[in-house]
C-alpha cells in the first residue's frame, strides 16, 4: 500500500513539472478553443480539429496560451522560434539587471583613530566601486547600555563619507549590534566655484 502511495505522489510531481510547459498541438484535449491567428487576429471559437488543421496547413504550432479561459485560448505560432526568442529576452534582462553588492564593515563603539581611518578608507573604496556598505557597530558588555556611542560614531562616519555615499537605512539597534546601510552617491563631488570670466568692479574706477 505504501509503495502504491509513493507511486501516486511521484506521478503527481511529474504532472506538476509537465504542466509548466504550455500544451501544444495534439496535447490540447478540449472540444473547442478560442483561436488567435499568428498576427494576433481573432479567428473566433472553433472546433479543436479545425484549429489543428489550420496549424498544419500553415506549418505552425497550435499553442494553448490561456488554459483557464472558457473555452481555452490558443494561438497559431512557431513554438520553437517563440521559445528561442523568449530565452534571448530572459538572457538580455538578466544582463541588464544591476548586480548590487552589499559589503559589510564592523566597528567597535570605542574604535581608536587609526583603525577608524583604515576602515573608513575601505568603505570609501567600496562606495567608489558602486557597492553598498552595511556598517555594523558591535557592542560588548556594558557598552550595550550606551547606544548613543553607536549613533555618534555612525553619524560621524556618514558625515565623513558624505561626498561618496548617502545613508540608505538609518542607524537602528539590532540586539547587541547597531547597523546602518550606506549607498553610493550619484552626485559628483563638488569643487570650487567655476570661473565665469567676470571680474569684480574696481571701486577706484568709479
Amino acid at each position: 500500500m505504501r509503495a502504491v502511495c509513493l507511486c501516486v505522489l511521484n506521478h503527481e510531481k511529474q504532472e506538476a513539472f509537465i504542466s509548466v510547459e504550455p500544451r501544444i498541438n495534439e496535447r490540447i484535449r478540449v472540444p473547442e478553443v478560442r483561436l488567435v491567428g499568428p498576427g494576433g487576429e481573432q479567428v473566433g471559437i472553433v472546433r479543436i480539429e479545425h484549429a489543428l488543421r489550420l496549424a498544419e496547413e500553415s506549418d505552425l504550432d497550435l499553442v494553448e496560451v490561456a488554459p483557464m479561459a472558457k473555452p481555452p485560448v490558443c494561438k497559431l505560432m512557431d513554438y520553437g522560434k517563440y521559445k528561442y526568442e523568449e530565452a534571448l529576452k530572459a538572457r538580455e534582462n538578466r544582463r541588464n539587471q544591476s548586480h548590487t553588492v552589499i559589503k559589510e564593515m564592523k566597528l567597535r563603539p570605542k574604535i581608536d583613530p587609526h583603525d577608524y581611518g583604515t576602515k573608513k578608507g575601505h568603505i570609501e573604496r567600496f562606495l567608489k566601486q558602486g557597492d553598498k556598505v552595511k556598517v555594523t557597530i558591535m557592542f560588548r558588555g556594558r557598552e550595550q547600555s550606551r547606544p548613543e556611542l553607536g549613533y555618534r560614531l555612525l553619524s560621524r562616519l556618514a558625515e565623513d563619507i558624505g561626498e561618496l555615499g548617502v545613508v540608505e537605512a538609518a542607524p537602528k539597534q539590532d540586539g547587541r549590534n547597531m547597523t546602518m546601510v550606506i549607498a553610493p552617491s550619484r552626485k559628483k563631488p563638488t569643487g570650487g566655484k567655476p570661473d565665469d570670466g567676470t571680474q569684480p568692479a574696481n571701486p577706484s574706477e568709479e
